[in-house]
């Protein structure tokens, strides 16, 4: 059998093992993208896979370009290239897409996602999620008015004077403090 029969048979496995799957996408009868994990996943990642004309007597070329891990991008290749070797010369798509899902956690293990945080800029701060966290604990501002009413109530130490919310004695013992029934 030839390399295009061989590449013939595994394209048309691929299709119907993969047809309705939002994992498996053919870009071209020798290109195709494998999501790995759940598209919103934060351990989740894209392989991009071609085939040479020799494939599967040569291996394909795969490629991670479009996967944001950039500090385990390597090993994750070199863990692929590992069932690459073990299956030359073999229709091996759907067993590199299958060992990639089953073994995503060992492929992830050493990721640490990003955790996004809103940052707010001026040009006198850093751009950073620390400086960003200070600014929302901000305290609520008050304004000139409040403020002089305030200061009006407040003593040199800046406390409400003792009593300050107590109700009249008198006023209540004027209204002899019942209902008039």
């Amino acid at each position: 059998m030839t390399a295009n029969e061989e590449q013939e048979m595994e394209l048309e496995a691929l299709r119907s093992i993969y047809e309705g799957d939002e994992c498996f996408k053919e870009l071209s009868p020798v290109s195709f993208q494998f999501r790995v994990g759940d598209h919103d996943e934060s351990k989740s990642f894209l392989l991009d896979v071609s085939w040479p004309e020799t494939y599967p007597e040569t291996e394909p070329h795969l490629s991670l370009d479009l996967c944001p891990f950039y500090n385990i991008k390597q090993l994750i290749l070199s863990k692929l290239q590992e069932q690459v070797e073990l299956n030359l010369g073999t229709a091996m798509m759907y067993t590199l897409f299958e060992w990639a899902k089953e073994n995503q956690e060992m492929l992830m293990e050493n990721h640490q996602p990003v955790v996004s945080a809103v940052t707010l800029t001026s040009n006198t701060e850093t751009n950073s999620p620390v400086s960003a966290i200070k600014k929302k604990e901000k305290k609520e501002q008050l304004t000139k008015a409040q403020k002089r009413k305030m200061i009006g109530r407040t003593d040199n130490k800046g406390e409400l004077p003792r009593g300050w919310n107590w109700v009249d004695v008198i006023k209540l013992s004027k209204t002899g403090g019942k209902e008039d029934g």
